[in-house]
């Protein structure tokens, strides 16, 4: 059996690769969005955080030989969790990594707090395209009424926002990825000063905001990746799927 840490657009064709050639798993998700998409290919869906304890008990409980985590880039904790519990209950892991993309032109910060710093030398309004999970620590070191926020509208970011005391005016709710023509009208629409984003590869519309950016000379903050130490990894999904079907040992 083999568990998906999921929640990303590949992991869904991850495992629509995975049920076609007949390999059992669950996926794993956090949010009901996640859950809703995992749905659609596996009714074995667990959802819900997983700590170390929690992601064994799992292991163990369903029998799980392999764990496939593909988080986001940005998960790190959770690829971290995921490596510490397959090392301690002596199961293989695998990661799909989505490839490393960075244009020429734009501006690298290693943190949240780097990337404002750098927003800070320029005046206007700030454009966030990197999620609702770091929202919280932008309105820390940011002027709040400066921020365009550009996210996932489910209720619960919806409701954030609201608790963190955004405007209406200053909330784009829209589910991604999306076209260099689209970022363009919505910069300039919102009269953006300057761009934050996060490395987060082809599959998450990374290269079409840069590009928007560098036509419309608009500064392209973003935010790296932590680099982990995998024990194994792949950039390709037709190539990480073939591993796991030589696996023979990846049956009911």
């Amino acid at each position: 059996m083999i568990l998906i840490l999921g929640g990303t657009s590949d992991s869904i064709k991850i495992a629509e690769a995975l049920r076609d050639a007949s390999k059992p798993f669950y996926i794993s998700v956090v949010s009901d969005y996640g859950q809703k998409l995992a749905s659609k290919v596996t009714p074995r869906v667990l959802q819900g955080r997983l700590s170390k304890e929690a992601m064994s008990q799992v292991i163990e409980q369903r029998q799980i030989k392999l764990i496939i985590d593909v988080t986001h880039p940005f998960a790190v904790e959770v690829s971290k969790t995921a490596m510490a519990a397959s090392q301690a209950s002596h199961i293989n892991y695998l990661r799909f990594e989505r490839p490393t993309v960075i244009p020429e032109g734009v501006l690298l910060a290693s943190s949240v707090k780097e990337a404002c710093e750098l927003a800070k030398d320029y005046t206007g309004r700030i454009y966030l395209t990197t999620g609702s999970k770091t929202l919280p620590a932008f309105i820390k070191y940011l002027p709040k009424e400066r921020l365009i926020v550009r996210l996932l509208p489910t209720s619960e970011v919806l409701q954030m926002t609201e608790e963190l005391g955004l405007s209406a005016d200053q909330i784009e709710g829209m589910k991604g990825p999306f076209s260099k023509a689209l970022n363009q009208e919505l910069l300039i629409h919102n009269q953006a000063a300057v761009l934050i984003t996060k490395e987060s590869g082809k599959a998450g519309g990374f290269l079409e905001k840069v590009e928007a950016c560098q036509e419309l000379n608009i500064p392209c903050i973003v935010i790296e990746r932590e680099k982990l130490d995998y024990p194994l990894a792949y950039s390709s999904i037709e190539q990480l799927v073939a591993y796991v079907k030589q696996n023979k040992e990846l049956t009911e």
